[in-house]
């Protein structure tokens, strides 16, 4: 059982009608609501089903009657504290309200999900989010204010999501002791340490302060009954209890009955002690996280048994976490591996300094170094969904993989013989596992010989209707061409213009080999990212000589983007988009370093500047594949910086659609106010569909995009912005990936 004392979603009052009922309903997830009347006292319930009904009977109220009318008043419910009553009922329903004597709705108690987490300030600990990352500080500051300030601050650095102390009431906890009192050798020890460095109350409410100012979670491990009391009137969010105290049940009820999430370390204790623990926070509708835990300093490798983390979930029902007493980070990043959600470790300045908890603490470079292993492992540990090829795959499927090709010239409605097929490299058509489906096919078109085949060659099925006539749009629409396609593909969809994609190599080609004399549609060219030498292409990087290489190598972009701008109409200076940089390998920039590279753009972009060219730099993904290799892309990312770029570049944009949709799902922004931001300053558009943080570059209509809603936004703030259909080897099969997005689109804009 678990009980939420946040009542909004929950409740609604008599005089509402069914359609606030409804929308209350669909925006809790729980398709149930509770009346109340004026002062909070529950009436009665009113479930999904109970408005279905009543809105299929065709009642003549309709959604405007009242729930007071609608609601079932005999509601089963449980007084607050009740919790036998409360579990009994949840054996027969989903939800049950706790109400006090005068029946005001105090709480609503439910099931436990599986896996579910808990709330911690603003952040959740669940299974689907970010591992929770505690440095435990603990009495390493050695009694010191000034060392708990740097232990604070260098958490923070590290990576830490919270910084954790403890908090004991020594007489309660051990008495009055004297000097003649005889102890244990261990509590002696332990006792003389706790005596010189405890900090008092005051120091401690300032270290969570300062730890809150640092953005990070102030927690507090609480021996006893009144240390809880303290942390809890101080406001903290969560309250640790050590692996001693997980037989302590009284302490463990009184953190539960304060309505606290709780964090309980199980070293030390049997299955049995654990069962008894679990039952207690689950009959008492606690909010809490179970750490796995061996409680020895250091902990052998050999006693950490990190497989025990998967029934210990099983056990609890709820999210697991690890609190590591050994040395290094391995074991903890394998923890998160194993399903661990909260990780705990000893934190410390100086291993030598006096006090057990230093010798198996970290230091901050080795936290630093187990939160990167954390987070990277987070972000390989996926779904168990069917596999999906991702982005770095794709790629290299084509350059590695193999297709079925032509060996000769077959005509078009001839049948498909195994002797007119070979299968070799690269993999850009029908994948050889489907050489039996191509065998006894008609060709629907003439296959030239030594070209891959597709899909639609043997496909009954047309993918695009009315493909031979020039589609329309209210704005001016192009294609993507490279100069060994560019004829082929202009006569055949006849485009307002063509996005040249140049590579470095094509810069020294001589375009006279390729094109005609002149073309009447218009012309956008796409500058390399890659150049020759393995140099990505960075206006923006720190590295002066990199940056000069990288405005050289603009500078021949701009020279061929004017030797071909003579073969094609031209309406003022010929856009070039460009992906600037700032780009980097390992983590993303701080606000500091973008704003330096910003500053170092704006020198590039005067050395860069021509009155026949307007160069439009093209907005990113958080994460761009640059030829195999995974970067962190920092610039033209986020509107708020977009917008500000703009500003005060004077410069206009090329907004990539995919690149965007992935830029706001990573970081939870609106794609609706994303593009009105950066609307005013589009200049050109890359259409293409995105799914996720990296699937990008995909066919209209097959991703998250609201094409609809895309349109609608450029309409409003940048009617004359130019688009291309910028699909992933849309260029395949003269341009079908490209013909059926135009045709998609077209159905968009309609709309």
């Amino acid at each position: 059982m678990i009980i939420d004392r946040d009542l909004q979603s929950y409740l609604i009052h008599e005089d509402a009608s069914i359609q606030e009922a409804a929308s209350k309903v669909a925006a809790n997830r729980r398709e149930i609501v509770f009346c109340v009347d004026g002062g909070g006292r529950l009436l009665g319930s009113l479930s999904n089903g109970d408005i279905i009904r009543w809105i299929g009977a065709g009642a003549s109220a309709g959604v405007a009657a009242a729930v007071g009318d609608l609601c079932n008043r005999r509601v089963r419910s449980a007084v607050s504290g009740d919790r036998e009553t409360a579990n009994r009922l949840l054996r027969e329903v989903l939800y049950v309200p706790l109400v006090d004597a005068e029946r005001h709705v105090v709480g609503v108690a439910r099931q436990r999900h599986p896996g579910e987490g808990i709330k911690i300030g603003s952040r959740i600990i669940a299974e689907e989010n970010r591992t929770f990352l505690i440095s435990e500080i603990g009495n390493n500051h050695n009694g010191s204010l000034e060392a708990a300030f740097g232990l604070i601050k260098a958490s923070a650095e590290a990576g830490a999501d919270a910084a954790k102390f403890q908090m004991r009431d020594m007489t309660g906890l051990y008495g009055k002791r004297t000097k003649s009192q005889s102890e244990d050798l261990g509590t002696e020890y332990v006792l003389d340490l706790l005596d010189r460095f405890q900090l008092s109350d005051e120091d401690l409410y300032r270290c969570f302060d300062y730890t809150s100012s640092l953005g990070m979670e102030p927690l507090c491990t609480a021996f006893d009954i009144n240390s809880a009391d303290k942390c809890r009137a101080y406001g903290l969010k969560a309250i640790k209890t050590a692996s001693a105290d997980l037989t302590n049940h009284e302490l463990l009820q009184y953190i539960v009955d304060q309505r606290i999430p709780t964090i309980c370390s199980t070293g030390m204790s049997t299955e049995d002690e654990i069962r008894e623990t679990v039952k207690l926070f689950q009959t008492s509708g606690a909010e809490y996280v179970m750490l796995h835990c061996n409680s020895t300093y250091p902990a052998p490798f050999r006693d950490i048994n990190l497989r025990y983390m998967q029934r210990l979930q099983e056990l609890c029902e709820s999210v697991v976490g690890y609190s590591g007493h050994e040395r290094d980070v391995f074991v903890s990043v394998a923890a998160v591996a194993m399903g661990a959600r909260l990780i705990e470790k000893h934190f410390t300045l100086d291993r030598e300094q006096e006090g057990n908890d230093h010798k198996v603490s970290l230091l901050p470079h080795e936290f630093k170094r187990m939160a990167e292993g954390v987070r990277q492992v987070e972000d390989s540990l996926g779904t168990a969904l069917p596999r999906i090829l991702s982005q770095g795959e794709k790629a290299n499927r084509i350059s590695l993989g193999k297709s079925i090709f032509a060996v000769d010239t077959i005509e078009a409605g001839a049948t498909i013989q195994r002797e007119a097929l070979e299968i070799r490299s690269p993999g850009q058509g029908l994948s050889p596992n489907r050489i039996n489906e191509v065998i006894g096919q008609k060709a629907r078109r003439t296959i030239p010989a030594q070209t891959p085949l597709y899909p639609s060659d043997i496909s009954e099925l047309n993918p695009i209707s009315g493909d031979s006539a020039k589609p329309g749009f209210r704005r001016p629409w192009g294609i993507p061409v490279r100069h060994r396609d560019a004829k082929k593909l202009i006569e055949a969809i006849n485009p307002d213009f063509v996005e040249f994609h140049l590579s470095y190599r094509d810069l020294g080609i001589v375009d006279a080999d390729f094109l005609g004399e002149r073309y009447e549609c218009g012309l956008i060219v796409h500058a390399p990212e890659l150049f020759e030498g393995d140099h990505v292409l960075d206006l923006t990087t720190p590295d002066e000589a990199y940056r000069r290489r990288s405005i050289q190598e603009m500078q021949r972009v701009i020279a061929k983007t004017k030797a071909l701008a003579q073969r094609f109409r031209k309406n003022g200076p010929t856009g070039i988009i460009c992906n600037v940089g700032g780009f980097s390998s390992v983590r993303f920039l701080t606000a500091e370093e973008r704003a330096a590279r910003e500053v170092q753009l704006r020198s590039s972009v005067r050395d860069l500047t021509d009155p026949e060219v307007e160069i439009w730099p093209q907005t990113m993904p958080p994460y761009p594949w640059h030829f195999g290799g995974q970067r962190y892309h920092n610039l033209f990312v986020s509107s708020s910086d977009i917008l500000r770029s703009c500003q005060e570049l004077g410069m206009k944009i090329c907004f990539d659609t995919s690149h965007s949709q992935l830029a706001c799902t990573e970081n939870g922004w609106s794609f609706d106010e994303f593009m009105e931001t950066i609307g005013p300053f589009v200049a050109h558009v890359h259409m293409a569909d995105a799914r996720g943080v990296d699937g990008e570059g995909l066919q209209i209509g097959e991703g998250e995009i609201d094409f609809g809603n895309v349109f609608r936004v450029l309409n409003n703030k940048a009617p004359r912005a130019s688009f291309i259909p910028e699909i992933w080897q849309g260029h395949e099969n003269d341009g079908e990936g490209f013909r059926i997005a135009l045709h998609r689109l077209a159905h968009f804009e309609q709309r």
